[in-house]
């Protein structure tokens, strides 16, 4: 699977953004998929995942309610829309892949499970 993000941006706190992740035809429809995201000095944390047929999703704890992860397997696309942000929320934005089997619905939350990874859009947002 091959990714691609893009939507980043600098914004207010309180505007909205909405992340893209595009992914090659074909592998990406049996990809289970997430976001996560990274600031200097800290570790990639987990923002949201999506099992591979994208009917089951899940999200952290610091976003939820705010962030939404949806996929649109027909694009090839996954897309994480981000509503009322904040200054904490500001962090280069990561997709990644992980291929799965057709039985497989499981969302994965661990960066560790991910095998691809696209090349993260900055997302700053100020005060």
């Amino acid at each position: 699977v091959q990714l691609q993000a893009s939507g980043g941006g600098l914004v207010q706190a309180g505007a909205s953004l909405t992340l893209s992740c595009i992914g090659s035809r074909g592998t990406f429809n049996r990809a289970a998929m997430a976001w996560f995201r990274q600031t200097p000095g800290k570790e990639r944390e987990f923002v949201a995942a999506v099992n591979w047929r994208g009917d089951s999703t899940t999200s952290a704890d610091p976003v939820k309610g705010r962030f939404t992860l949806s996929k649109d397997r027909n694009k090839n696309t996954m897309y994480l829309q981000m509503n009322s942000l904040k200054p904490e929320d500001t962090a280069a934005y990561y997709c990644a892949g992980k291929n799965v089997i057709y039985s497989n619905d499981l969302v994965y939350i661990r960066a560790s499970d991910y095998g691809y990874w696209g090349q993260g859009t900055l997302v700053t947002v100020s005060s």
